[in-house]
């Protein structure tokens, strides 16, 4: 996926890993998805990603190590506005309503659905934003209920931005756009100018991004954080970035979203190269993040090295 996106250069692979798999199988499917999201939803994990050519798919899960593909597609092509490259589906549930936040023909859209398994429909066929290709929309709704939409733009390589929402989620606000981060640390110029994959959460009053660095082909792809106190502030990454980067045997780590589990605990979804030579099929991998204190009175954020691998009943 994102081939119109990135041209492909050749690569000498750094040899050496970091942490340990909590799980692993070389006999048993994974689950198939790049730029992978879980919602927890009464009880049941739904997880959405890309990987299918003419829509998006959901699994299933009640523990998050044994995954059911629904039998249909929650979004079908013929309810949105093109046909092909559909990428990076987020679902939030709202006021009873899910709302589907996903790419499609390097565009930003949303549909809406009245159940997480869909079928999830455009309201009007159209992207969120018809001038311009974006990609990696991500909703955030603030304490005081303002929604907020993150994504990545095409100007100077892929590069974060964010905008406020009307209160329908779905029309941006555009007199509101603001950049956040673009390419600027060196492990993140690798192959080519890529920021992209942002999700965002709220800790004791601080924003937190999420991102990804270098091209989703890359083997160096990783996960980034920036902070920042204002949504239209100043965002600031992380010196020590990234956060989490070719953890034990994986390649290619990147494209993640925060969820919290059954037990209370915030977990982070990301997918890695299907082993050190392929990229392709991408799979599903899961770890946990925690906040440390800091002399300066500012958590930090961490990514554990250690993973557990989904895999499909």
């Amino acid at each position: 996926m994102k081939k119109a996106i990135y041209f492909l250069l050749g690569f000498i692979f750094l040899a050496g890993c970091k942490g340990n798999v909590s799980e692993e199988s070389n006999e048993r499917q994974k689950v198939p998805f790049g730029d992978p999201f879980i919602m927890l939803y009464q009880g049941t994990y739904y997880a959405y990603g890309t990987h299918a050519s003419e829509g998006i798919e959901v699994y299933t899960s009640d523990d998050l190590k044994e995954w059911e593909k629904y039998p249909s597609l929650a979004l079908k092509a013929s309810d949105t506005w093109t046909d092909r490259w559909f990428w990076a589906p987020e679902v939030y549930e709202v006021n009873g309503k899910f709302y589907m936040y996903f790419s499609s023909d390097e565009h930003i859209c949303v549909a809406v659905a009245d159940s997480p398994v869909g079928p999830f429909v455009q309201p009007e066929k159209k992207p969120m934003l018809e001038g311009e290709k974006s990609i990696d929309n991500s909703l955030f709704i603030d304490d005081d209920g303002t929604p907020y939409l993150f994504w990545d733009r095409f100007n100077d390589g892929l590069n974060i931005w964010v905008a406020e929402l009307e209160e329908d989620l779905i029309t941006i606000k555009e007199e509101t756009m603001y950049p956040c981060i673009r390419v600027s640390q060196s492990w993140e110029e690798v192959w080519p100018r890529v920021n992209e994959g942002p999700y965002v959460l709220k800790h004791k009053g601080r924003y937190y991004m999420t991102y990804s660095g270098n091209s989703y082909e890359s083997p160096y792809y990783g996960i980034g954080c920036a902070v920042a106190e204002d949504i239209f502030g100043k965002w600031v990454k992380y010196e020590d970035n990234p956060l989490l980067q070719m953890p034990g045997d994986l390649v290619g780590v990147g494209h993640s979203a925060m969820f919290t589990d059954k037990e209370g605990n915030l977990r982070i979804v990301f997918h890695a190269h299907h082993d050190k030579e392929n990229i392709h099929p991408r799979a599903m991998y899961i770890s946990t993040v925690t906040f440390e204190p800091q002399a300066d009175g500012i958590d930090k954020m961490k990514i554990s090295p250690d993973y557990m691998i989904p895999y499909v009943k």
